[in-house]
């Protein structure tokens, strides 16, 4: 036996060991064991002007690889900086909730992420177990190959899905504006206003281009005063959250939040956080 086959085999013994235990708690009890709550946010000596900054963000981090001691960091720089809302994938919402719960801090879900392209049914059920579990923010990533393809009834139909099963939870469109034309951007828009969302929202961060002013510019036109307007991907200083929401973005989606509210982003010296969104 070579040192990889019995790495395996150790490997496998001690996953089947674990599988065995009869008092395996299910997955949501599994993953709030030991959170907690992190209680009220001490915001001793934080600029008041960097503070407004933060209510506009969605403290984020959505790669696939995130551990959850990166996800208990990331809820706990959203306590201290009081961001908008912490946004994740699903399977980190009952930690969230249970780390954030008493904060003010929102949990966002993300939906139908990064791609957008599975049934309406299933986008809609991830929704309503994201919400079961805690959420009270989603952001979906609309049916691109439907929008692309002028199937409005599908679009409608995938949007008002997912605002029904999450209500009263925000739902926000991700439009992924790098991958569409000036007009299906304003399809989407106009469908996400019509199927009962409340914001729209630029990117997922994984596509081909983030955030630009002239999408944000363009998507507020279309939608008026009436939703809001996220703005995200590449977001990664103060400089720009004043860009985009003097275009018309009312909520920013950045990794590098902290930089950002920190200053650092402006020319100090902390890493905004790998590429997650």
């Amino acid at each position: 036996m070579t040192d990889v086959d019995r790495q395996i085999e150790i490997i496998a013994q001690r996953i089947q060991a674990r599988l065995a235990t009869a008092d395996v708690a299910p997955w949501p009890v599994r993953a709030r064991e030991g959170a907690g709550a992190l209680g009220a946010a001490d915001l001793a000596g934080t600029p008041a002007a960097r503070g407004e900054l933060a209510a506009l963000i969605d403290h984020t981090l959505l790669k696939p690889e995130a551990t959850r001691d990166e996800i208990v960091q990331l809820c706990g720089e959203a306590r201290t900086y009081r961001f908008a809302s912490v946004c994740v994938n699903t399977t980190w919402v009952p930690l969230c909730s249970a780390l954030l719960a008493g904060t003010g801090v929102a949990v966002c879900a993300v939906v139908g992420f990064p791609l957008g392209a599975m049934a309406p049914p299933a986008k809609a059920f991830e929704a309503r177990e994201a919400v079961r579990l805690g959420a009270q923010e989603i952001d979906m990533v609309v049916n691109l190959g439907a929008l692309r393809s002028g199937d409005d009834a599908t679009v409608f139909e995938d949007i008002r899905g997912v605002v029904t099963a999450a209500a009263p939870a925000l739902v926000k469109v991700i439009l992924e504006t790098s991958a569409l034309d000036t007009e299906h951007k304003i399809a989407g828009c106009v469908l996400a206003k019509l199927a009962g969302a409340g914001f729209v929202k630029t990117s997922t961060g994984f596509g081909k281009a983030g955030a630009t002013v002239e999408d944000v510019a363009l998507m507020r036109l279309v939608v008026g005063p009436a939703l809001g307007v996220k703005a995200s991907g590449g977001v990664r200083s103060a400089a720009d959250v004043i860009k985009l929401t003097t275009a018309g973005a009312t909520r920013i989606g950045a990794s590098a939040s902290v930089a950002i509210v920190t200053g650092a982003a402006d020319g100090g010296t902390a890493e905004p956080r790998a590429k997650g969104y």
